[in-house]
């Protein structure tokens, strides 16, 4: 490890300033965060279902210090920056969110990402003054550190069929005006909806999720992203492997599904702190 925690959020803004658009793969743990950093990447993010699977949770089910812990040892891990899926700031008030901002900072990220999704399916979004109110918290928690960290503002209206793009693009609008430095509405799909969350972002770099066959990143840098994540995508990659493998192991009494997988060398190679 060479670069200081402030050399990692100073590259991580440059990302967002530079032309064009960069890929920021999900690892879900130490390993796969060392090996997505050796494939070139600049910058990893962390994904909320990848580290509640890896803990035996459904998404949104882990704690606050469990969640802390681990955003702690992924941006430690690389000399990549960190943006953190910090879910909705497991806190139910602005004050509770200022407080899991502060913790999050202090965890070495470059960036967090706070949606706003209750976790009550029946009213799954916060409603947009307090949404707001919950924004802000955020942005005067980093203002308040003095650090380089930028505030990704995220709005579940499409992910959680609360109103679609039409509600994210109202919430989005008033979430730039809140403070945040990123904007983000996962499940846009197609290219006039990416189109017109880039339009209501103006100014503000737009992440979106490609955790599907479909876009490109040509595709997507054409249309005005700037930053590309794919959530726990590839954590169910991982899992499909281990499913796919332990079911004919147990169902069938075969181990043809272990054929063809990387030896220990190749994983490990990816490992340059390994003796």
């Amino acid at each position: 490890m060479s670069l200081t925690v402030a050399q990692k959020r100073a590259r991580f803004a440059e990302l967002h300033r530079a032309p064009g658009c960069f890929v920021m793969p999900n690892p879900f743990d130490v390993g796969s965060a060392k090996y997505l950093a050796s494939l070139g990447f600049p910058a990893l993010a962390s994904t909320s279902a990848g580290m509640a699977f890896a803990a035996g949770l459904a998404d949104g089910a882990v704690t606050r210090s469990y969640a802390l812990k681990h955003i702690g040892e992924l941006a430690g891990a690389t000399d990549l920056p960190l943006n953190a899926d910090f879910e909705a700031g497991f806190a139910r008030d602005a004050d509770g969110v200022h407080e899991s901002a502060r913790l999050c900072i202090g965890a070495g990220v470059a960036g967090f990402s706070l949606e706003d999704y209750t976790g009550d399916p029946a009213a799954p979004l916060y409603g947009l003054s307090e949404a707001v109110e919950r924004l802000r918290a955020a942005r005067a928690a980093i203002n308040a550190s003095g650090e380089t960290v930028l505030l990704t503002a995220r709005s579940e209206a499409i992910l959680r069929q609360a109103g679609g793009l039409p509600e994210a693009l109202r919430r989005l609008a008033a979430y730039a005006e809140a403070g945040a430095d990123v904007l983000y509405a996962p499940l846009v799909r197609t290219p006039e909806e990416v189109t017109e969350v880039v339009r209501v972002a103006g100014k503000l770099p737009v992440n979106v999720l490609a955790g599907w066959p479909g876009f490109t990143k040509r595709q997507l840098e054409d249309l005005g992203v700037k930053r590309i994540s794919v959530g726990g995508a590839l954590a169910r990659a991982a899992w499909g492997g281990l499913i796919k493998a332990a079911r004919d192991i147990a169902e069938h009494g075969r181990f043809d599904a272990l054929a063809g997988l990387p030896s220990a060398g190749e994983i490990t190679a990816a490992f340059p702190d390994t003796d």
